[in-house]
């Protein structure tokens, strides 16, 4: 008998988050008194139908030192690369040594500290019956297209449109396939999601929480802030009224 496939966390956090104009990467900022990274991690470990998690970290990070002693085995770490999809490869291709050919990985970003277990359960239960699927959350405002000097040049139809958000979920080594491929033919690779569709394929999206936010400037700080208290704020009450 076949054992059921496992679930894998990926998250590359070799980057350095210029746009946040701190000297400290933003997976490294603090919030509620722990980094961002942390945050993410524990959003990860802490998941009942994870199996571990994989973090890939800049060669030289000292600071990734501290912080891997808050967590055990189930936590191990890679070396990034240049760019977030070297990282997410180094990643995958560790996982590759030791998980089954028909693991899952979930690739979330380090600066997405506010995943709910319940975005990751859908996640799971909606995208692992096809090709595999991403995080996403409707377009709700007006889109417009403008040209290099601010002006519009069209109002686009924002039906069908998506704002793609992480965990991005697939198939281990069909991601290392599809990255690989990209990376030969000269493809962009904006995400996980794009990789494999260069392959061909159309992934499922599931509609993920809006607080599941990327810190990218500094008023995004803030923001997370505002959205882990309130996320703290309600599993408090729905265990008093338990």
């Amino acid at each position: 008998m076949n054992n059921p496939p496992r679930y894998w966390g990926v998250i590359p956090a070799s980057g350095v988050g210029k746009r946040m104009g701190s000297e400290l990467p933003k997976q490294y900022l603090t919030l509620h008194d722990k980094t961002l990274l942390q945050h993410t991690i524990e959003r990860m470990v802490d998941h009942s139908r994870i199996a571990g998690v994989v973090v890939a970290v800049a060669r030289h990070d000292h600071r990734w030192q501290a912080l891997e002693e808050h967590f055990g085995d189930e936590v191990t770490w890679v070396t990034g690369g240049a760019e977030r999809y070297h990282s997410v490869l180094n990643a995958l291709q560790a996982l590759n040594d030791i998980a089954a050919k028909d693991d899952w990985a979930l690739v979330h970003d380090a600066a997405r500290p506010c995943l709910r277990a319940e975005d990751i359960d859908r996640l799971i239960d909606q995208a692992s019956s096809g090709i595999g699927g991403i995080l996403a959350a409707p377009v709700n405002d007006t889109m417009k297209r403008a040209n290099a000097d601010g002006a519009i040049t069209e109002t686009v139809n924002r039906d069908g449109l998506w704002r793609a958000l992480t965990p991005q979920m697939f198939r281990i080594r069909l991601l290392i396939e599809a990255i690989e491929h990209a990376m030969t033919q000269n493809l962009p690779i904006t995400d996980e999601a794009s990789a494999v569709e260069s392959l061909g394929y159309r992934p499922t999206v599931v509609a993920g929480h809006s607080d599941n936010i990327k810190i990218t400037l500094p008023q995004d700080l803030e923001l997370a802030q505002l959205y882990l208290q309130q996320q703290r704020s309600t599993v408090t009450k729905s265990e008093h009224n338990k």
